[in-house]
């Protein structure tokens, strides 16, 4: 389906992108941070979910009709925006509780309720919608069969890639958690930083004003 040379640039491509900080690697280092390793990585499968419903809308054409259409990209954008703006007011407004609360065990959380959280911002997320709808396209071989199965495996290339990247973060993440963990005072200003990093990516993706291109 695809040639050896095409599939080491494409995934030199995504790396690079994956790699470079954005709406899914700040919130699941947020989430590590304020909830511990397990909730980073029930986070990273959540966004991951949000992702490939993404790439399968690719796919299937609908992503061109966002790509197309400046009103619902941007309402994609600011829903993304503003639900990572609310987590954040509530990892800050909790931020007592979870001292409180802190005793070296992890503070207890709904492992649905995270995985929602995380799909929501995968599946809102602007990066990786520009990623899909201007990069993917740029990869497939009209000769080479079907375009939605071509972009379907490269989309879920980057998704691994993604989650491979996400789950160093969790770890790197969690450990900080851990030593901060030792003190409530050191805890409650983790929670406060976690969600103030998730209010200034919020508010970043309100004001980001770059469109995809269309597919």
């Amino acid at each position: 389906m695809f040639s050896a040379a095409t599939l080491v640039t494409f995934v030199v491509a995504a790396f690079v992108m994956v790699v470079i900080p954005g709406p899914t690697v700040l919130f699941t280092i947020g989430r590590a941070m304020a909830l511990g390793r397990v909730g980073g990585f029930l986070s990273i499968v959540g966004t991951a979910i949000g992702s490939i419903l993404l790439v399968i809308g690719v796919a299937l054409g609908v992503g061109t009709v966002v790509a197309q259409s400046i009103v619902l990209f941007t309402i994609v954008k600011v829903l993304g925006a503003g639900y990572l703006v609310f987590l954040g007011i509530q990892a800050i407004r909790h931020r007592t509780d979870a001292a409180k609360a802190m005793t070296g065990a992890v503070p207890t959380r709904s492992g649905l309720r995270l995985l929602g959280e995380g799909f929501v911002v995968g599946a809102t997320n602007p990066k990786s919608i520009a990623f899909f709808l201007a990069i993917l396209p740029q990869f497939v071989d009209l000769h080479s069969g079907s375009v939605p199965l071509q972009l379907l495996v490269l989309g879920t290339i980057v998704v691994a890639i993604g989650v491979a990247c996400d789950a160093i973060w969790v770890l790197l993440a969690s450990a900080a958690r851990d030593w901060f963990g030792r003190s409530p005072r050191r805890i409650e200003a983790m929670s406060a930083t976690g969600g103030g990093l998730m209010i200034v990516l919020g508010a970043f993706l309100l004001v980001w004003s770059e469109k995809p291109a269309s597919v």
